[in-house]
C-alpha cells in the first residue's frame, strides 16, 4: 500500500501524536480526501478540517463517528489514550474490512490486548512514534501482532515512511525504544531549557538565552541527521583539548550525566510496564 493508493486512512483520536503523523503524511503528498479523523469535541473536529482539509467527525455529535470512519478504510490508526484503546477496538471491530491493518500508537497497550477484542485474524501492528513525525523527522517503530505478516508490515512501513525513520522491532523492545525516542524529544527540549537557564545565570538576557539555546540544539540535530553522522565523532570534533568545551563535558561526566540519562530511561521503561500491567485484563 502506498499513501496514494490506500482506499482510506482513519485516524481515531487526533491528539498531538496522531496529528503529528497525519501532518507528516499530508506534507509528503497524502491526499486529504482519503483521510477521516475522529475526535471527541466538535470544535476540535472543525479545527482539523480547517487546518488539514480532511474529513473530521466528532463523537460528541455522532455516536457512530468511529464506526463510520473505519468502513472501507485500508488502515486504521488508533490514537486515543491507552486506557481507551481496547474499548475503541471492541467498538470498531465489527465494521473493519478483514484486510484492514489496525495500527496502535498508544503506549503500554499490547497487540494481544487489541487482538482479543477484534475479529479473529485481524492484522494488528503496534507503533511507537514521536512528535517530530509532523516534520517528517520522526522515529516510528513497528511491531507485528499475531496476524500481521510481512505483507501487512510492508504496508504499515510504506504508510508511515513519509513521517520519518521507520524501524521494525520485537514488541518486547517497545518500552525501551519509547524511553529513548518516544520520550526523547522531551529530553532535548529539557536540555534546551537548562542551557537557556545557564545563560541567564551567566548574565545573558532571558530572550537571547532562550533563542541561542533553542537554535543550538536544533542546529546540532541537523548535524546529527546528516548521512553517516556519529554523535561521538561530532562531539570530539567540537571539543578542543584543554578547551572550554572539554571543561564543560568533564563537569557533566563528574556529575554523572550519562548515568542520570540512563536512570531516566529506565524509569520511563518501568513506568510503561506498570501501565501495561494496569491495563491488562484480570487473569482467569
Amino acid at each position: 500500500m502506498t499513501t496514494s493508493s490506500a482506499r482510506r486512512i482513519a485516524f481515531l483520536g487526533c491528539g498531538s501524536m496522531n496529528e503529528s503523523i497525519l501532518a507528516g503524511l499530508l506534507a509528503a503528498g497524502l491526499d486529504p480526501g482519503r483521510v477521516t479523523a475522529t475526535v471527541r469535541r466538535a470544535e476540535r473536529a472543525a479545527e482539523l478540517r480547517q487546518r488539514h482539509g480532511i474529513t473530521a467527525l466528532a463523537t460528541a455529535d455522532d455516536d457512530a463517528a468511529n464506526t463510520t470512519a473505519v468502513q472501507d478504510a485500508d488502515a486504521v490508526i488508533l490514537g486515543v489514550k491507552p486506557g481507551g484503546i481496547v474499548a475503541l477496538a471492541r467498538e470498531i471491530g465489527p465494521f473493519l474490512a478483514p484486510d484492514a491493518v489496525v495500527l496502535s500508537v498508544a503506549a503500554a497497550v499490547t497487540t494481544a490486548m487489541i487482538e482479543a477484542v477484534l475479529p479473529e485474524g485481524q492484522p494488528v501492528i503496534r507503533s511507537m512514534p514521536n512528535t517530530p513525525s509532523r516534520l517528517g523527522r520522526g522515529v516510528l517503530s513497528l511491531s507485528a501482532g499475531a496476524a500481521a505478516g510481512p505483507a501487512q508490515m510492508a504496508r504499515a512501513r510504506d504508510l508511515l515512511a513519509p513521517a520519518g525513520t521507520v524501524v521494525e522491532i520485537p514488541e518486547e523492545q517497545v518500552d525501551a525504544l519509547s524511553a529513548v525516542s518516544g520520550s526523547g524529544p522531551a529530553y532535548a527540549f529539557y536540555l534546551a531549557e537548562a542551557m537557556a537557564a545557564a545563560g541567564v545565570e551567566l548574565g545573558l538576557d532571558a530572550g537571547l538565552a532562550a533563542l541561542i539555546a533553542r537554535e543550538t540544539v536544533a542546529g546540532a540535530g541537523f548535524m546529527l541527521a546528516e548521512e553517516g553522522a556519529d554523535a561521538a565523532a561530532l562531539r570530539r570534533a567540537v571539543t578542543s583539548p584543554n578547551g572550554t568545551t572539554q571543561s564543560a563535558l568533564e563537569t557533566f561526566e563528574e556529575r554523572g550525566l550519562p548515568g542520570i540519562v540512563a536512570d531516566g530511561a529506565r524509569a520511563a521503561t518501568a513506568r510503561a510496564a506498570e501501565i501495561t500491567r494496569g491495563l491488562a485484563p484480570p487473569a482467569g
